[in-house]
């Protein structure tokens, strides 16, 4: 009997909204990953940000690691930015660039999105690595909602 670890994550207020596109190799090593996995999520520690990426069919999340909050007894790391996939407008071209939405939960969103291009792209490298020998980890992600006190 396999254990599955969940994990919490607050999805705070969105604080702006962008459309624009990710590289396509980008977008497809997270399609595979997830394809190849048995399971809704797959977790992908981005150590060089100190963040975590959470990937699924409809999103990437990506979690400061460092900021742990707690709401209504339930503790959880904040979002601080996601790529919401637009499916529909990415249609069948798989070497184009893949339309996302960026959606913004903290104001320095942007300039980690800026980053991650790169960074989560190594992170990857290194997770094909890991389940070329040991598979995909027994995770799966609960978002609450997270609303700043007013």
């Amino acid at each position: 009997m396999v254990t599955l670890t969940t994990e919490t994550f607050f999805r705070p207020e969105a604080f702006a909204r962008e459309k624009l596109s990710i590289p396509a190799t980008l977008y497809n090593r997270c399609r595979l990953m997830l394809a190849r996995c048995e399971y809704e999520h797959v977790f992908v520690p981005v150590r060089a940000m100190q963040m975590l990426a959470v990937i699924d069919e409809e999103e990437i999340i990506f979690v400061d690691n460092q900021a742990y909050a707690v709401r209504d007894g339930e503790g959880g790391r904040l979002i601080m930015l996601a790529w919401l996939y637009r499916h529909a407008e990415r249609g069948d071209d798989l070497g184009g660039p893949a339309p996302i939405e960026l959606v913004y939960y903290h104001d320095s969103a942007r300039d980690l999105h800026n980053r991650l291009i790169g960074e989560f792209s190594k992170a990857l490298d290194l997770m094909e690595q890991r389940y070329k020998k040991h598979g995909c980890e027994p995770q799966a992600k609960k978002v609450l909602p997270f609303r700043r006190a007013r």
